[in-house]
């Protein structure tokens, strides 16, 4: 249960939060080439975390080419002409630091952990392959061959990936959010080299990325090395970003998927869902709390009821992710115990969200889910690279600065109201997508 002294501990947090308003407290600029740059300082350490967030995801690659964002992001380590292939890994590991790269549907990151003094090093590495990309099939090729086990790995020997694939493809029945971001096989294979260079220079460009660097240093400090070496890149057109857009749901569907190497059976039910900026954005607040209050921790009503009180399920929660580009999702998920069959868990869920329905969420809950995620807007000040990805993040996907930073005044304000018309407006099983993992050769 939610202890007394857990949440008198949270309110305080809520009330230091109160007093200080903001999360990061970010500076911002722009380059005359037109990009845009953000410093969270946080003098804990003399360390920074530099990030490139590019606005270009898996969501905007042309019909046919599923992956080339992903297969692009691999490449972008196999050098220019001032540095060789493999030369910027070993530059970071060699100075002590650490990198790494990552592709989502809105948006493609770089970013290396370094120590403060070595960060003109890695701006100068980063800021050289924006436009200086070195492309030819001898190298590509080797890395289509990673990309494909990567895949092989990941998606085609994961149960659970292959089905969340599948249940993409009937959540969405027009936007390329049901492409996944590793790509297709068969058109990872095919993509040529014109295809990736075309990609890169239509999205790689100074107007195109967010320079995000947080840890010991101010926008004084920044501003000089961010005009050394990014400010002198060509200014360069970018590209809209033009995305089909989803029409409205109008049946349920059933994704199953059946495999020997399932040990654990699991059930999930995805509703479609408005986000901060597609549908119905003024909801996206309260199913940020309705998502904690229902199901975000181990004293929420889902978890309570399923897996304490009535021991049906070994775990059960909800995720809702509000701030993609395009449409979200508002998941319910479980996994039955031992002898406790699927259709069980899945009537105990419907018997829940029923009750949700309703009665609304009862005004306690609501109260420890917004304590409880103003506690980790707290926490998230903490770490170096928390501030410098959750604005690199929204930045990217278009939202701004105030959005994260007036996001816990947000929170606080929703009201109960709020969050019972938010589930009521998603909680419609009538158009979600109900997901079933199960063992080869057993029934549910």
């Amino acid at each position: 249960m939610f202890t007394r002294s857990l949440l008198l501990a949270l309110l305080a947090l809520t009330l230091a939060f109160r007093a200080e308003a903001k999360i990061f407290d970010p500076e911002t600029f722009h380059l005359a080439n037109g990009m845009q740059v953000v410093v969270v300082s946080n003098h804990r350490a003399p360390v920074v975390t530099h990030m490139v967030w590019y606005k270009v995801g898996a969501a905007d690659e042309p019909p046919g080419k599923s992956g080339i964002a992903h297969f692009l992001e691999h490449l972008m380590f196999k050098g220019t002409e001032a540095f060789g292939p493999g030369v910027f890994s070993q530059t970071v590991a060699r100075n002590g630091g650490r990198e790494n790269a990552f592709t989502g549907h809105d948006y493609t990151g770089y970013y290396q952990t370094i120590a403060k003094d070595r960060l003109e090093t890695v701006m100068r590495m980063e800021a050289d392959r924006m436009r200086g990309l070195v492309l030819e099939a001898d190298i590509i090729e080797p890395e289509r061959q990673v990309v494909l086990e990567e895949r092989r790995q990941r998606v085609d020997n994961e149960p659970s990936a292959v089905l969340r694939e599948h249940v993409s493809a009937a959540l969405y029945l027009n936007h390329p959010y049901r492409i996944p971001i590793i790509g297709w096989d068969h058109e990872v294979a095919a993509l040529s080299v014109e295809d990736i260079l075309a990609f890169y220079r239509r999205w790689y460009a100074p107007a195109n990325a967010i320079l995000v660097v947080a840890g010991d240093i101010t926008a004084e400090e920044l501003r000089p090395l961010a005009e050394t070496y990014y400010g002198t890149l060509p200014q360069v057109d970018v590209a809209t970003r033009a995305r089909p857009t989803e029409p409205p749901q109008k049946a349920a569907r059933t994704v199953e998927f059946r495999h020997e190497r399932v040990g654990q059976p699991s059930w999930s039910r995805i509703f479609p869902a408005p986000s901060h900026q597609s549908g119905d954005s003024r909801s996206a607040y309260a199913l940020e709390v309705l998502s904690e209050a229902l199901g975000g921790t181990a004293t929420s009503r889902l978890y309570r009821s399923l897996v304490i009180d009535k021991r049906l399920a070994v775990s059960a929660g909800v995720h809702y992710d509000g701030d993609r580009m395009g449409p979200a999702e508002f998941t319910v998920y479980a996994s039955p115990r031992p002898g406790v069959s699927l259709e069980d868990l899945e009537a105990a869920v419907e018997a829940e969200l029923a009750a949700v329905l309703a009665e609304g969420i009862d005004e306690a809950a609501i109260e420890r889910a917004r304590a409880g995620l103003l506690a980790d807007a707290v926490y998230a000040r903490d770490s170096l690279s928390a501030g410098a990805r959750m604005l690199g993040a929204a930045l990217a996907r278009g939202l701004d600065v105030e959005h994260v930073e007036t996001w816990p005044e947000r929170i606080e304000a929703v009201t109960k109201a709020e969050v019972d018309a938010a589930a009521r407006i998603v909680i419609h099983p009538g158009r979600a997508v109900t997901a079933r993992l199960l063992p080869a050769g057993k029934e549910g």
